[in-house]
């Protein structure tokens, strides 16, 4: 049994702290203080889907939470950095080591001013500390609650770590596995979420049997950037990347679906798609190293130039004919 601190309160973290006590692992929930979600999880001990014991302590106190060595933090991608720095400065004045804590990442994301992978994030914020790990894959709250298994990858730098996070993490309902190319495995979890994006697109246009096109053609796209940024081609294929298509691509419950959906419809939105800011990290990544990926392309000028779906959609198949 691991002593283990989620920072992050959301829908996600939530469910990953409820998971971990699950399987026997001693956990604290941390949320910022003053923050909605924390304070109706502490009053509540619950956050309408997810109902915790007494054995996890809830706390809005962020020198609790680090007393732990496993810090799991689940957070909007893009507030990454800005929540490294408060938490070193925090650090600092508390005398708190940050170098020896393990810190293990669950969200998918790249970072929109830097072209970042988050690792890289963390590596700027903390360099001294070599211990740090992304767990990401297919999964979603209500499936995991109502105990439908799922499976994910553990990557990292350091091998012995991965072996250690599998262990710990895997159970009947989260099998992990080993990833073998952190870069890859780091861009193919954000990207799919931009490919989210384009499926919900599909579907507000009525034209969702071009999901099958979006799947082969956008995994081949992510494979072109894996492989320049530095990973494998081959990981488009695995569980960051494809292996999560059905949870963000066809789910109802996936947001980076529903965010492409409101981009026809017009609907306001009032929850995070991460694949947003990829979308621009990713067209400032290709315009820098002259990558050319057309789907991303396009759905980046969809959201941040306001171009016209259907126009866009054109525009794809007018495209010089190619071979596969």
């Amino acid at each position: 049994m691991a002593e283990i601190s989620v920072l992050g309160s959301g829908r996600w973290g939530s469910l990953i702290a409820w998971y971990l006590e699950k399987i026997g692992h001693s956990l604290i929930l941390w949320g910022k203080k003053n923050s909605p979600d924390i304070d109706f999880l502490i009053k509540n001990r619950n956050n309408g889907s997810v109902f915790f014991g007494e054995k996890i302590l809830i706390t809005s106190d962020l020198k609790i939470a680090l007393k732990n060595i496993f810090l799991v933090v689940s957070i909007n991608s893009q507030n990454l950095r800005d929540f490294l720095n408060d938490l070193v400065c925090f650090s600092k004045e508390n005398n708190i080591d940050l170098k020896n804590k393990i810190i293990i990442l669950c969200m998918k994301g790249i970072e929109e001013p830097t072209g970042k992978r988050l690792t890289e994030v963390v590596g700027d914020l903390i360099p001294k500390n070599k211990n740090v790990a992304i767990w990401v894959g297919p999964g979603h709250v209500k499936s995991l609650l109502k105990g439908t298994p799922t499976c994910m990858v553990v990557d990292s730098n350091c091998e012995d770590l991965k072996f250690k996070l599998t262990e710990m993490f895997s159970s009947p309902l989260i099998r992990c596995y080993r990833g073998s190319d952190l870069v890859g495995n780091e861009i193919g979890a954000a990207a799919k979420n931009v490919l989210g994006i384009a499926a919900g697109i599909l579907d507000a246009l009525g034209m969702a049997q071009l999901k099958g096109a979006l799947m082969a053609r956008g995994a081949k796209e992510v494979s072109i950037l894996m492989e320049k940024m530095g990973g494998k081609k081959e990981s488009a294929f695995g569980l960051c990347h494809l292996g999560d298509y059905q949870a963000t691509l066809f789910s109802k419950e996936s947001n980076n679906r529903k965010f492409g959906e409101t981009l026809v419809t017009g609907e306001n939105v009032d929850f995070i798609a991460e694949g947003v800011g990829t979308s621009s990290a990713i067209e400032k990544i290709c315009l820098k190293n002259s990558i050319d990926l057309p789907i991303f392309h396009e759905i980046y000028k969809l959201i941040f130039k306001k171009t016209n779906p259907k126009s866009s959609l054109l525009k794809l198949f007018s495209r010089k004919l190619t071979e596969e």
